[in-house]
């Protein structure tokens, strides 16, 4: 019978050794165009926000606006609030906003998930905020302002500035 238990045990050793383990490095790299194409097609995969950087900003931000609904992109697993869509424009911004995130070592930051979902609520009094036009557009506004207002600067002097501060938004 010891024989037997541990015959078992050297096999679940041997299994659980072997298994491949992901190297971070090994994680797929994309450019933001290939990003896109794969949230607009439903198929980007990864469980985890691309390691996007402030020079990939210019181009993150020509997608701002988009208003095609999305049904498979990566989510902040510690968020109780299951959001089965978003409009690309907003998972753009919130990727943006992890570029940020990661830069400044937020405090919020879970992996490169700069918040817990890619939705905003009112800052004052951390309601809800329904996914509309409006909000898309004032989030986006302040995102496109805030960079064009120091793009030719180094980020390190302005990642600290939120694009949200003038605004009555704030990331949820």
């Amino acid at each position: 019978m010891k024989a037997i238990k541990l015959l078992i045990l050297m096999l679940s050793l041997i299994a659980t050794i072997s298994c491949k383990k992901d190297n971070p490095e090994e994680i797929k790299r994309y450019d933001v165009e290939k990003y896109i194409e794969l949230l607009k097609a439903n198929q980007y995969d990864a469980s985890e926000l691309p390691a996007f950087t402030s020079s990939d900003i210019p181009a993150l931000l020509q997608y701002r606006n988009e208003t095609q609904v999305i049904t498979n992109f990566p989510h902040n697993m510690v968020s109780s609030l299951g959001m089965p869509d978003c409009k690309l424009g907003m998972y753009v911004l919130w990727s943006i906003e992890s570029i940020r995130a990661v830069a400044i070592k937020s405090e919020y930051l879970i992996g490169r998930f700069p918040s817990q979902n890619p939705i905003v609520q009112k800052k004052e009094d951390w309601s809800w905020v329904e996914d509309n036009n409006e909000v898309h557009q004032i989030v986006s506004q302040a995102y496109f302002d805030w960079w064009e207002t120091n793009q030719n600067k180094d980020f390190n002097e302005f990642k600290n500035v939120d694009p949200l501060k003038n605004t009555d938004y704030k990331w949820h």
